[in-house]
């Protein structure tokens, strides 16, 4: 399984073909959209209520071009990415109303990763951290997974391990 890193950048590749961009500077912006969507989809994930936020989005649930995940990846890129590459306001603009087509594109990422039947919390967590579910027993797998998989989410975001 691809991991959700993989996920984004493919989907970022594919939706960024109307979009007129200077070809030196394919690749930083596509890592840029890239970084900006995890960066978003990450700091929501860490809010209260913000991983119930990043399911339904990423399961389909809430429209990616009324999500405010959406809004804020926008801000993540203009502010960040655009502004280091000099990306004029009218490219800027151009790529961040590409983010719901990209968003959209990621929906149905999350399934039952930890065979329990259902898309829950250690899913979620397992999806992000790119890492597959370890068969054990469902009651170690909602802590000992559950806790394996925030830790080493939390432990990317802060880089450590």
């Amino acid at each position: 399984m691809a991991s959700i890193q993989d996920l984004i950048l493919n989907a970022v590749k594919g939706s960024i073909g109307n979009v007129e961009i200077p070809t030196n500077m394919t690749n930083q912006v596509i890592g840029g959209l890239s970084e900006s969507i995890l960066g978003g989809l990450t700091q929501t994930a860490v809010k209260p209520g913000g991983l119930e936020m990043v399911k339904a989005l990423l399961t389909g649930k809430q429209a990616a071009a009324t999500s405010p995940i959406t809004a804020l990846i926008g801000k993540i890129f203009s502010g960040g990415a655009a502004k280091k590459l000099g990306l004029g306001t009218a490219l800027t603009t151009a790529l961040v109303g590409l983010l719901p087509k990209i968003l959209g594109n990621l929906s149905g990422i999350f399934k039952d990763q930890d065979g329990d039947g259902d898309v829950d919390l250690n899913d979620i967590l397992l999806a992000l951290s790119g890492k597959k579910a370890q068969t054990q027993p469902a009651a170690a797998t909602a802590g000992g997974g559950l806790l394996g998989a925030a830790t080493s989410i939390l432990g990317g975001i802060f880089k450590k391990k």
